[in-house]
């Protein structure tokens, strides 16, 4: 069987320790959406366990041991090597960005509460839209395979965490066209 790392994506461990679907759930109620075949077969594809510890709110650190342990394995050093760090995109408001530039939002919420995934209607938006104008978007968690995807390919990327009132916490993700 393959080490549990932090790099070691979602999917990959429940292909190999379908067990450990139930650990996952118990850690954080984020991991009850990976009972949706949809989301299962799409984001736990694209996601490392690093970066489902910080949609899912745990330190990385914790989540891989927990599983770790939970799948018979030794315990590891901490020693994640992607070079990304957890919320990244959860800077200062950039210079780039104005809420006149904004061509459109979309709140990705509606979409995950019915089951489906919003990744590829995120993903085309942001490539088909004009260079200067922003692509903004809310989701229930901060989404970091996407928003490292369009980085990748040259976008500028904002989040920021919102929490009004009584209300879930949100996080608010601007995709820039240079």
């Amino acid at each position: 069987m393959k080490p549990i790392t932090f790099q070691t994506k979602v999917w990959e461990i429940l292909q190999e320790y379908p067990q450990l679907e139930d650990t996952l759930v118990s850690l954080s109620p984020a991991f009850a959406k990976l009972k949706n075949p949809v989301l299962k077969r799409t984001i736990a594809k694209v996601t490392s366990l690093e970066q489902a510890a910080s949609i899912a709110g745990i330190e990385p650190g914790e989540l891989v041991a927990k599983l770790r342990f939970a799948a018979g394995q030794s315990p590891m050093e901490d020693t994640r090597s992607n070079g990304t760090t957890p919320g990244s995109f959860m800077t200062a408001q950039p210079e780039w960005y104005s809420q006149h530039k904004v061509s459109e939002r979309f709140d990705a919420g509606d979409v995950l509460d019915s089951g489906n995934v919003p990744m590829s209607y995120i993903l085309t938006k942001s490539r088909s839209m004009a260079s200067g104008t922003i692509f903004e978007f809310s989701t229930p968690f901060l989404p970091e395979p996407v928003l490292e995807l369009l980085s990748k390919e040259g976008f500028e990327i904002w989040s920021e965490k919102v929490q009004e009132g009584n209300k879930s916490i949100q996080y608010i993700n601007r995709v820039h066209k240079i």
